[in-house]
């Protein structure tokens, strides 16, 4: 299935472009994002189970941003950079954006530093109520592979539910 397509662009929806959580603040990923981001993106350790994703350098990483910006022009949602409300520091990236299938896909990124520490689990809710305030008539998934344990403990914490394997 195709993604939806507009012939007018989206307006992100700003009651879900600038969020703050329990202990982050949550704002549209934009390339003036990319340096602290690429700390992240970049980290061979955060890309353990899918090394290929690691970004090789900032470039990648600024175009990841453009791309995640043209999301938000879209579809009205995508990632977030997450920072931390006391100190400020960028601990991870992460939201929903659209799936080619048309569904809303959660995806994160947390700084190996961060890690286990249930950020994740409070960007994945966020997205999921940000995507619900959207478009709730389109499943909220979650892409996890089996051995990626911790993502589908997050996936669980929110609510999602397995559904068995299936193809990307």
């Amino acid at each position: 299935m195709a993604r939806r397509t507009s012939l007018v662009p989206f307006v992100p929806c700003w009651d879900v472009a600038d969020l703050k959580t329990d202990r982050l603040t949550l704002e549209p990923v934009t390339v003036q994002d990319a340096e602290e981001l690429f700390v992240i993106l970049g980290d061979p350790e955060g890309w353990w189970y899918e090394p290929e994703g690691t970004h090789a350098d900032l470039q990648t990483t600024i175009v990841f941003c453009q791309w995640v910006a043209g999301m938000w022009a879209a579809d009205g949602l995508c990632y977030w950079t997450a920072r931390d409300h006391t100190s400020d520091e960028v601990v991870g990236l992460g939201g929903a954006r659209r799936h080619c299938t048309g569904t809303w896909n959660l995806s994160y990124r947390i700084a190996t530093a961060h890690q286990g520490r249930g950020f994740a689990t409070e960007i994945g809710m966020a997205a999921y109520e940000a995507a619900a305030r959207i478009d709730p008539s389109v499943a909220f998934i979650a892409w996890v592979d089996d051995y990626n344990t911790p993502s589908r403990r997050v996936a669980e914490r929110i609510g999602l539910t397995n559904q068995g394997p299936h193809v990307d």
